[in-house]
């Protein structure tokens, strides 16, 4: 079955809607649909945990969100935007500027000291150079490693190397922070910092999107979306029939 979140007076605006939105994979005869029908609503400043077991559609659903793939039916709106009438030059923006992506995997380089890997998003965005640096300090002391800018993700802890990554989704001000399983490399006590932290993120008035198959996890954010065989299976937040 699938929900959504209707809307209210006085609500917030919709960062993400999507409508009927459906994801089907091909290969030879062979289909497989990963998405069907999934309506879902997630409005500006929202905490939302998505959660699933694998082959739920989970991991479908963040491609979709993050914009790394497109619906084969349905619509999605990102702030607004059809996402589906976008070319790759413009998903390619969107993913650099409008969101940010934490994953399992901190997808750090190992040469580079730890300002230099929050730099990058704003490399590719042609920033100028003294900018860039200037964001990526800024970006780090936001994540409390101030301290740990010059080092090298080899001479970080798991959790702070994960701090360095949630600093470079954050480099660029996104509308989105989107964090696929970012706890799932870290140790109990890592885990709880990087959720305490992306909890502070979210006080300030960040989106965020946590993709994770962990109860205790998803208990962190202040709504929480099932998905099962493809379809939104029960939605806790305000104004949703589940």
């Amino acid at each position: 079955m699938t929900t959504a979140a209707g809307s209210a007076p006085g609500r917030a605006e919709a960062l993400i809607e999507l409508v009927g939105v459906g994801k089907t994979y091909r290969s030879g005869p062979l289909e497989v649909d990963a998405l069907r029908g999934v309506d879902l609503r997630i409005d500006e400043g929202e905490y939302v945990a998505i959660m699933g077991p694998s082959g739920s559609g989970k991991s479908t659903l963040m491609h979709v969100l993050g914009c790394l793939d497109v619906a084969s039916t349905g619509s999605y709106r990102l702030a607004g935007a059809d996402v589906g009438q976008m070319d790759e030059e413009e998903l390619a923006a969107v993913r650099n500027r409008r969101i940010g992506f934490v994953f399992q995997q901190f997808n750090l380089l190992s040469s580079m000291p730890a300002w230099r890997n929050v730099e990058l998003p704003l490399s590719y965005a042609g920033v100028a150079r003294a900018e860039r640096r200037d964001r990526a300090l800024a970006a780090l002391a936001r994540v409390g490693l101030a301290a740990r800018a010059e080092h090298r993700p080899g001479e970080l802890s798991g959790g702070q190397q994960q701090r360095v990554a949630i600093a470079r989704a954050l480099v660029t001000e996104p509308a989105l922070l989107l964090a696929d399983e970012p706890t799932g490399n870290l140790d109990s006590a890592a885990t709880t910092d990087v959720l305490a932290l992306l909890a502070e993120l979210n006080a300030l008035g960040r989106t965020v999107v946590l993709i994770t198959h962990e109860e205790d996890v998803a208990a962190a954010a202040s709504r929480v979306v099932r998905i099962l065989d493809g379809e939104i299976h029960s939605d806790t937040g305000a104004g949703v029939a589940a």
